[in-house]
C-alpha cells in the first residue's frame, strides 16, 4: 500500500564541489516556487555547507559514506569527524533511517567528472515506486537517454545521505568538473528533477501507473588502476575507453594504457558496461572505473491507497 507521498528533500552539496546541485538547491532555497507542487512540501537542502564553503568534496570524509549503522548509533560530539555529526544531524531531521517517520523521497544531486550523461541511480531493485519513477522520467526525456545505475549489490554497501529516505533517489549529472558550473549539465539536471516531481504529483492524485520494465546497469565491480609495489598508479584509461561511459566493454578490448605505451586488454567473463569512467573523485577510492551489468527489472502497479 503506498500512501500519500508527502515529505520529499532535495539535497544539494552532499560533495561540496559539485556545483549543479549546490546551485539548484540555493536558488530554491531562495524561491522554491519551480520545485512546490500539490499537496507536497519539497525541502531544499545543503547537506555538508563546509565543504560547499571551501568548495572541495568534504571536510573529514566524505559524508556520502558516512551513513552507516555505526556512525549514526555513535555517541554525539565534537570529536567525531565533521561529516559524521553532519550525518547523525541529517538522519535526526529527515530519518530516522529505516523508520515510519522518514521522509518519503529524497533526491541527491551530484555531479560526475565522467561522461554519464544524466543518470538516476537506484538502491533496491525492489523498490516498485522508484522504478515507476524512473520509468516515467526515462519516457519523459526521451529521446534523451537517462541511464539507470542499480547500485544493489552484495558486498559493496554506500551508506549514502539519501539513504535516511523511504525511496531515496540519486541523480548523477555529467561530465562536469570539481568546482565548475556548466550550464547543458544544469539544464538537464533541472529538467529531471521537474518531471520526478511531477510524478510525485501524479501519484498523489490518485494515477494509477500501471506494470512496467526498467532496464538498468547492476554494478558489478570497481576496477582499479594498475599500481606498483609501492601502490603508485602505472597505467592510464585507455583512450578507447575515456569517455566511453555505458558502452559496451568486451573481453579483449583495451582498458588501460601504461605510460610507455603499451596496452591493458580487459580479460573479464563476459561484456560489461563500464561507467564512473576515470572519475576523479575516485582516485582516492582506489577506482579508475566501475562494471555494470545490463538488467530488466519488473515493477508493478503502483496506486495512492
Amino acid at each position: 500500500p503506498y500512501k500519500c507521498i508527502c515529505k520529499v528533500a532535495i539535497f544539494g552539496g552532499t560533495h561540496g564541489n559539485e556545483m549543479s546541485g549546490v546551485t539548484l538547491v540555493n536558488l530554491w532555497i531562495q524561491n522554491g516556487k519551480e520545485i512546490q507542487r500539490k499537496g507536497v512540501e519539497t525541502k531544499p537542502f545543503i547537506t555538508n555547507p563546509r565543504a560547499v564553503e571551501k568548495c572541495t568534496r568534504y571536510v573529514d570524509t566524505d559524508l556520502n559514506r558516512a551513513f552507516t549503522t555505526e556512525n549514526l548509533s555513535a555517541p554525539s560530539g565534537d570529536d567525531l569527524p565533521y561529516e559524521v555529526q553532519r550525518a547523525q544531524q541529517i538522519n535526526e531531521t529527515f530519518g530516522p533511517k529505516g523508520s515510519p517517520e522518514a521522509y518519503d523521497v529524497i533526491f541527491d544531486l551530484h555531479n560526475t567528472t565522467s561522461n554519464m550523461g544524466c543518470t538516476l541511480i537506484l538502491e533496491s531493485s525492489k523498490d516498485h515506486f522508484n522504478l515507476q519513477m524512473m520509468h516515467y522520467i526515462k519516457k519523459a526525456i526521451a529521446p534523451d537517454s537517462c541511464p539507470v545505475l542499480l547500485t544493489e549489490h552484495p558486498l559493496l554497501k554506500y551508506s549514502t545521505s539519501r539513504s535516511v529516505a523511504k525511496h531515496p533517489i540519486g541523480l548523477e549529472v555529467g561530465p562536469q568538473p570539481q568546482g565548475v558550473l556548466r550550464s547543458n549539465i544544469f539544464e538537464s539536471m533541472r529538467l529531471v528533477l521537474k518531471h520526478a516531481l511531477d510524478f510525485i504529483e501524479l501519484f498523489n492524485e490518485g494515477l494509477e501507473f500501471p506494470p512496467c520494465t526498467v532496464d538498468v546497469f547492476r554494478v558489478s565491480e570497481k576496477m582499479d588502476y594498475p599500481r606498483d609495489t609501492n601502490g603508485n598508479i602505472i597505467a592510464m584509461v585507455h583512450p578507447n575507453l575515456q569517455d566511453c561511459d555505458w558502452e559496451p566493454l568486451n573481453p579483449g578490448d583495451p582498458m588501460f594504457q601504461t605510460f610507455d605505451g603499451t596496452t591493458i586488454r580487459y580479460e573479464g567473463a563476459g561484456t560489461v558496461y563500464p561507467t564512473f569512467i576515470n572519475e576523479a573523485a575516485y582516485y582516492e577510492k582506489q577506482q579508475a572505473f566501475v562494471t555494470t551489468r545490463r538488467e530488466t527489472l519488473a515493477a508493478g502497479a503502483i496506486k495512492k491507497t
